[in-house]
């Protein structure tokens, strides 16, 4: 088989992609107000259950089966000074991750996640978004295949996280794109920039949009303009899960970012994503307004590596602990609370 029949199947909308099962959610919702406490109680916690039930198609759904897959990609735009770390710093990283040395090893250790490492030709950096297409659309595809691929077909919840030095860059550029913002309002700090170097990255995104413009009707060509393949990854990892009716936790900024490139095929693509966390970069804040999403956790966390998906994914946890488990209050034999 082609390996880009999925993706390109996909765009050319002949998949029939699944939806949230409101059945499913209210029985869940029905569940949750017969459970052992006062209704609504327990918060976002319910919230979160319902919700999961509903992408699961489950009245008591289940974490018994997650994966986290971080993708790494090197940036041409790295050549600018967009970043406090130089490029080959990714290689390193995806060995540490390999080694199990990184904050994303422990996480997952504690959160039992299955934690797999994808790094995308990282010898051969995208081009200087700058001053050409950062990837040819084959290119493009190429990386979203191998996101897509990545999904385990009896994965239940996908925590989605990145690796690539100078990838904030290539996020504020395809954000300021695609939400008509502007580049000092969605540009941060990255790995630590100081003043200088951050108006260097704004001067340098300025550059990217005049050349490329911001307007854009295609996932695809936008991704082209201003992606990397660990974005383009993440977003063939995003189309696999909801083909599949797997729930998702984006992980910060970057991810964010990329799956966002996905409301320009459909406005509702991402309906079956959570946002992990509020990320330190102030483009984050700005993309979820535009999305209408809340992230579940504020730590101020700017590592990236799905850190803060893998921590959030302990919430769900906890609320399917919760939904699961608890007694109702019939089973209980404790009178529950008038109702006339």
């Amino acid at each position: 088989m082609n390996k880009t029949n999925d993706i390109e199947k996909f765009f050319n909308s002949l998949t029939k992609i699944p939806k949230f099962d409101n059945f499913k959610a209210s029985k869940a919702k029905q569940l949750q107000n017969e459970l052992l406490k006062p209704v609504g109680s327990l918060g976002k916690l319910e919230e979160y259950a319902i919700w999961m039930a509903g992408w699961q198609r489950k009245i008591k759904p289940s974490i018994k089966n997650a994966h986290c897959l971080i993708f790494a990609g090197n940036h041409g735009i790295a050549n600018k000074g967009v970043s406090a770390f130089p490029p080959e710093v990714t290689a390193q990283m995806v060995a540490n991750f390999k080694e199990g040395g990184a904050a994303i090893n422990q996480l997952c250790e504690l959160a039992e996640l299955k934690l797999k490492v994808t790094p995308l030709e990282l010898e051969k950096p995208t081009r200087d978004f700058s001053e050409n297409l950062a990837m040819e659309k084959e290119d493009v595809i190429s990386a979203m295949q191998i996101g897509f691929d990545s999904v385990p077909s009896n994965c239940d919840l996908l925590v989605l996280g990145e690796m690539g030095i100078s990838n904030t860059t290539s996020a504020s550029a395809l954000s300021c794109a695609l939400f008509n913002e502007t580049v000092e309002s969605m540009t941060g700090i990255g790995t630590g920039l100081n003043e200088i170097q951050l108006a260097n990255k704004i001067s340098v995104i300025k550059s990217a949009l005049k050349l490329h413009g911001t307007k854009f009707k295609s996932t695809l060509k936008i991704l082209s303009c201003f992606g990397g393949r660990e974005m383009a990854a993440i977003v063939g990892s995003v189309i696999s899960a909801r083909l599949k009716s797997v729930p998702v936790l984006l992980d910060g900024f970057i991810c964010t970012a990329a799956a966002s490139s996905l409301i320009l095929f459909d406005q509702n693509m991402l309906d079956h994503c959570l946002i992990s966390h509020l990320s330190t970069e102030p483009g984050h804040l700005k993309i979820l307004s535009y999305l209408n999403k809340e992230p579940i956790l504020d730590l101020n966390l700017r590592l990236g590596e799905g850190s803060g998906a893998a921590v959030a994914s302990l919430i769900l946890k906890s609320a399917l602990a919760a939904h699961n488990g608890m007694s109702t209050f019939s089973e209980a034999s404790v009178t529950n609370r008038n109702h006339s």
